[in-house]
């Protein structure tokens, strides 16, 4: 693997052959609990019969039709993705990093002739140590150096404030700003969690200034915070929602930017589109997606096991970890660096059985399939902690 395929990732030394719920099996046979997730793309586990069944039957049907024309499974998935999330349009893309790019465009598109902002002028407001994927246009407003360099020139048009600043926040904003663009929970950060009041506080500011707030749930949404959006969480509600990852269960590369018609209206035939935009099989799976989030019981489960699982981190503090914090089946690790880094204790935890993976040197993130059962939850608690002590 490492002789032909470029170097743009370094993961641990395991191979994956199989995964069944929240489990995998390398080539050698060894299993391991999976706590990475696909970085929530898997929030169903690996191979849940639901999720599968419907992509087997479409796949025995038709896989792609381009949106020259229209598909059977198209507008089921756009009628019942509004639903669930209350809105009324939905734009169907393929991975997070294009629903971001598209919620880009759309803001841009939403300031010139809605909000009046003078052509070439638009200013989106971005979060320090945001992570929204790795486009040039992303990596533009990105705070990360790894991210941006070598990359430039870059594109115009970001203004960056400190997560979890309502003042800077406010300052930022001009007649010229169409969007705020954030994470209800910054994942790559380390699962950095907001402070109480911030995302209402967003709300109010996008509000009183005529600015679209865009919530960037490609990792925090469809469930891993025990809801479906973790904004709604907080009692808020944004103009527009980037969703991606979960969205396909770990099947398919399936996101949508969802959001009202006065909003997605400002798009016209010709001005944005994918060829696997929309596709049949992945509306199928993504139609299926919706209804077990729909249903509920999923939801419920995932609050339940992040209780456990915050109560479990919440006793290594002080042995083995400096700091964790998180929401739902999520949460991030800060190691003690008397102890190692974050890689470190990675690799001791893959040696226990355990799959999870660092971010920014001391954080160890933690976001298993919401499927996951008491038992093993208790289980890679009781790894992490003998690995914080290794």
């Amino acid at each position: 693997m490492a002789e032909h395929s470029a170097h743009n990732y370094h993961p641990l030394p395991v191979v994956i052959a199989d995964g069944q719920g929240v489990w995998v099996t390398d080539v050698e046979g060894r299993r391991y609990l999976d706590f990475l997730a696909g970085y929530s793309a898997l929030n169903f586990g690996h191979r849940h019969p639901v999720l599968t069944a419907a992509a087997h039957r479409q796949l025995d049907r038709v896989t792609l039709t381009s949106r020259a024309f229209g598909n059977d499974q198209l507008g089921p998935f756009c009628t019942e993705l509004a639903a669930l999330l209350g809105k009324q349009r939905v734009l169907p893309m393929n991975t997070g990093a294009e629903a971001v790019e598209s919620g880009l465009k759309v803001a841009r598109k939403w300031g010139y002739e809605v909000k009046g902002v003078p052509a070439g002028r638009a200013r989106i407001v971005v979060a320090a140590e945001a992570f929204h994927g790795r486009t040039i246009s992303v990596v533009s407003f990105s705070t990360d150096p790894e991210a941006r360099g070598g990359f430039g020139p870059f594109t115009p048009g970001f203004d960056v404030v400190p997560y979890g600043d309502a003042a800077a926040l406010r300052a930022a904003i001009t007649p010229e700003t169409v969007a705020v663009l954030l994470e209800p929970v910054q994942g790559e950060a380390g699962v950095i969690v907001p402070p109480p009041g911030y995302l209402a506080a967003v709300r109010e500011i996008c509000t009183a200034s005529n600015v679209l707030y865009v919530s960037d749930e490609v990792q925090a949404g469809l469930g891993r915070t025990g809801h479906v959006l973790a904004t709604r969480a907080a009692g808020v509600d944004a103009d527009v929602y980037l969703l991606g990852k979960a969205l396909g269960a770990g099947i398919m590369p399936v996101s949508a930017v969802v959001a009202d018609s006065d909003v997605l209206g400002v798009l016209k035939p010709g001005q944005h589109g994918s060829t696997f935009g929309g596709n049949p099989l992945a509306c199928a799976v993504g139609r299926a997606v919706v209804g077990l989030l729909a249903e509920g019981s999923l939801l419920e489960h995932t609050r339940a096991m992040g209780e456990i699982l915050h109560e479990g981190l919440r006793e290594i503090v002080g042995h083995g970890a400096t700091a964790v914090r998180g929401v739902g089946l999520w949460a991030g690790v800060d190691v003690d660096p008397e102890l190692g880094t974050g890689r470190e204790v990675c690799e001791r935890l893959a040696a226990l059985g355990v799959l999870a993976k660092d971010t920014h040197g001391p954080t160890v993130r933690l976001s298993p399939p919401l499927v996951i059962t008491e038992p093993d939850l208790h289980t890679a608690l009781a790894a992490l902690r003998h690995a914080l002590q290794s």
